[in-house]
């Protein structure tokens, strides 16, 4: 066996191991016999560095390599590599210099901007990939569809079918899959129903991708009948099934029917897990049953994890129960910013300011930023971004003057401002004007703008809508006769003539 077969070798068996010592070594004898810059062997390093958990290594590495002229195999593991562990400025800077790139070239990157949740620089690099005559094939689809699905752009979902069609790519149930998710997510469900009655719907992903594609628009008794009809269609439900369907009773809060279906689970020989833990802990607390749901909890037969006790303090803000809330959030060994902001919500809906202050001052303390609101809106194939109070829009003057206007509207009509949802012990005054420059507000004033009358609005937000903006939305829907549809992190809420989808229920 040659020098070189050697080490090519012992590090396909470093990586195998994922021995961090073994590949030190090799890297060694790759220095030492003069190999230290063979291109190859590089690469299946940085692979190696990357599998071992120490990216830092690998981009070392990199930088010391005073010539990238990697050969186009070398350079697309040196990609994936990096997008594995979120690497994708270092990612981006080896694709920029590959004199070539070929389907897997494009599809690392796609692939990784999408996995890495920078969705809006995924489909910027699919339309560069079209501009250069490169021919996207099925794999390519399926990232730029999940990336799409996460943006909510409906313009974007129509030339992304479009274009599949076009290049006619066989829809196998993956494509299929991703499409009714995509339709779902875009606020399309009436196209994402259409889809899944036209394609092969053998594999159980088709059907849960339409189960959630329900569950997520509220309508829990179309995704039971549809669990039904695969039942008679003889495909066996499976985990995420039930996830789907417990998630679709938790939005309607069918308690009842919810625990059917919990207990449906061990007939199909699949054991509960911890996602059908939360999910019934979820169904329940929504429903004001705290008590029953953290029965549920003490019952399991594993260690709750901290999605079950984030779904129990979500339950315990909804139920303005900071006792248990306090219970709930000492459970969780490594809090997010989300979860101190539950607490304080807790604590400033019934009045108690002192506890929300000391709240504010532990977060400071520990450096835990609060997540900021964020929604976005797609106009004529275009995403506009907005954040609470934001000033960074060009057209920022003509969105305040309709939001203004609508503001004074909605009061004439008897809208008051949720107040007790700031978290601050300040004037009225300044929680209204807090409450009045929320991001989708702002959205929806830059949606009504630039709309004509009678279009349905379409508005996406990173977090759960506040109480403050789902009252307001549904007097703006009366009072301008619109239609306005928001996806907000739980599900999509559509406010008609002044009532909502979900029932004031989510």
């Amino acid at each position: 066996m040659s020098d070189h077969q050697a080490l090519v070798h012992n590090l396909e068996a470093c990586k195998l191991s994922s021995n961090l010592r073994a590949a030190t070594g090799t890297h060694g004898r790759m220095i030492k016999i003069g190999y230290g810059m063979h291109q190859t062997l590089i690469s299946s390093l940085i692979s190696v560095y990357i599998s071992c958990g120490c990216s830092n290594l690998a981009s070392q590495l990199l930088k010391e390599i005073p010539c990238w002229d990697f050969d186009l195999i070398s350079a697309n593991v040196i990609i994936a590599a990096f997008m594995r562990t979120g690497e994708i400025d270092i990612a981006k800077k080896v694709f920029d210099h590959m004199p070539i790139h070929d389907v897997v070239s494009w599809n690392s990157m796609i692939g990784g901007f999408v996995k890495n949740g920078r969705f809006e620089e995924a489909l910027r690099i699919f339309q560069e990939m079209l501009s250069l005559n490169n021919e996207p094939d099925a794999f390519t689809f399926s990232s730029v569809i999940k990336g799409c699905a996460q943006l909510g752009g409906r313009d974007h979902a129509q030339w992304i079918h479009g274009l599949l069609i076009e290049k006619q790519i066989a829809i196998n149930y993956i494509l299929g899959s991703a499409l009714i998710d995509m339709y779902s997510k875009c606020g399309r469900i009436e196209t994402a129903k259409q889809i899944f009655e036209t394609i092969q719907r053998k594999d159980v992903s088709v059907w849960n991708a339409m189960i959630n594609g329900l569950a997520v628009h509220g309508l829990a008794f179309d995704a039971i009948a549809l669990f039904s009809r695969m039942v008679l269609e003889k495909v066996s439900p499976d985990c995420i099934t039930f996830v789907g369907i417990l998630t679709a009773c938790s939005h309607c809060g069918l308690i009842e029917l919810g625990r059917k279906y919990f207990d449906l689970i061990s007939s199909y020989a699949i054991q509960p897990q911890l996602e059908h833990y939360g999910a019934m802990v979820d169904l329940l607390g929504r429903a004001g049953r705290l008590d029953e749901a953290y029965a549920i909890v003490q019952e399991m037969p594993m260690e709750p994890d901290v999605v079950i006790w984030r779904a129990f303090l979500s339950a315990c803000r909804t139920q303005k129960n900071s006792h248990m809330g306090e219970f709930a959030i000492n459970k969780i060994e490594t809090l997010k910013s989300g979860d101190y902001v539950l607490l304080s919500n807790i604590y400033s809906s019934a009045n108690k300011w002192d506890s929300a202050e000391r709240v504010r001052d532990t977060m400071k303390k520990n450096g835990v930023r609060k997540n900021s609101g964020k929604s976005w809106i797609e106009m004529a194939g275009v995403i506009h971004r907005f954040k609470a109070g934001d000033q960074s829009h060009l057209e920022r003057e003509a969105i305040y003057k309709v939001l203004e206007g609508l503001i004074r509207r909605t009061k004439m009509e008897g809208y008051i401002p949720t107040k007790e949802l700031v978290l601050m012990d300040v004037s009225d005054e300044e929680k209204e004007e807090n409450l009045n420059y929320h991001s989708e507000k702002l959205a929806l004033a830059y949606g009504i703008l630039k709309s004509s009358p009678g279009t349905v609005i379409h508005i996406t937000k990173n977090l759960r809508t506040c109480l403050d903006c789902h009252c307001w939305m549904k007097v703006v829907s009366k009072i301008l006769y619109r239609v306005i549809v928001v996806r907000d992190r739980i599900r999509f809420h559509r406010f008609e003539g002044g009532v909502c989808t979900c029932g004031d229920y989510w």
